[in-house]
């Protein structure tokens, strides 16, 4: 009997967003993937430094351990083929990271197994793959490469969300950017009582919430970071308080920059739709951009992202 994963948050994750193989991807983008396959098979027990999402899954596992309990489950998802994936595995353990499920298509697209493995979360730094992933309905984000300088907080998970088109649909965010400020304003305060639909991470945010509230000890900490200000607002904590989530902090910027609150915050990962906020972000605090579906015609997410580069 398969086991039941229903009330598991269940992360799938590039070899390249857990590990940093940036090097190796330049040889596979410059001499080919045979030169890449022997390159990592003729380095197999020498181990990866840590990539972007390192800190954010190790923390998530040992959440796991924290609380006795499998709340987070990490797949390993790459392109690799299963030699090549060898010297990944052989990092999982120096590591000591709890994964055990991985999947190594061989360079077939990654999205139509992500089902398979029940992935509630994505999280790649090819474009391509991250497109897929949310065309297939998973929510799924770029990340961006790791700040210089990041120390984690050691006790809390902290995560950080943009609002419109993370959370929330961007149903409100067309508005604005179609018919402007005013109208917008206009129309959430028009509005304010009548929750805003899902967005790609609604439940992931969800799910989250329900994990926090398994323990008094302050293990898991969440922060919404948006442009939104007053009156704007309302809308948002009426929407939350309806979905039953209690986010622990949220700053309403009315178009400040994100960074200073995000380097306070010390987000482990902060989840923005536009580049324009989660590049400079990810100079500061591990970050990713979520894009918007291919069906989507009514705006683009103003960027090509941080690496459209082939990811192996």
């Amino acid at each position: 009997m398969p086991p039941d994963l229903t009330d598991t948050l269940v992360i799938g994750i590039s070899s390249r967003a857990l590990f940093d193989l940036e090097m190796e991807n330049r040889i596979f983008e410059e001499e080919g993937l045979n030169a890449y396959a022997d390159f990592q098979r003729d380095n197999e027990a020498r181990i990866l430094e840590p990539g972007t999402a390192f800190p954010l899954i190790e923390a998530f596992l040992k959440l796991n351990e924290k609380l006795k309990e499998h709340l987070v489950e990490v797949v390993i998802m790459s392109q690799n083929n299963p030699q090549t994936g060898l010297r990944v595995m052989n990092s999982i353990d120096f590591y000591n990271l709890s994964i055990t499920r991985a999947a190594f298509s061989g360079g077939q697209p990654l999205g139509p197994f992500l089902k398979a493995y029940s992935v509630d979360l994505y999280l790649s730094k090819n474009m391509e793959d991250v497109q897929d992933a949310v065309d297939h309905g998973i929510a799924s984000a770029q990340l961006y490469a790791p700040p210089e300088v990041f120390n984690p907080d050691a006790d809390e998970i902290r995560i950080a969300f943009d609002g419109d088109a993370v959370l929330f649909s961007e149903d409100s965010e067309v508005i604005y950017k179609q018919q402007g400020l005013d109208a917008f304003l206009e129309h959430e305060k028009v509005f304010a009582e009548l929750p805003l639909p899902e967005g790609p991470f609604g439940r992931v945010l969800k799910t989250l919430s329900r994990i926090k509230s398994l323990s008094d000890e302050k293990l898991v900490r969440i922060a919404l970071v948006t442009a939104r200000d007053r009156p704007a607002h309302e809308r948002v904590i009426l929407t939350l308080r309806s979905w039953g989530v209690t986010v622990d902090e949220a700053y309403f910027l009315g178009g400040l920059s994100k960074n200073q609150v995000l380097k306070a915050f010390n987000a482990h990962i902060f989840f923005d739709d536009q580049d324009k906020h989660a590049g400079p972000a990810s100079e500061i605090v591990p970050s990713a951009r979520v894009p918007y579906k291919t069906s989507s015609e009514l705006y683009d997410n103003d960027a090509p992202g941080p690496d459209t580069s082939a990811e192996k």
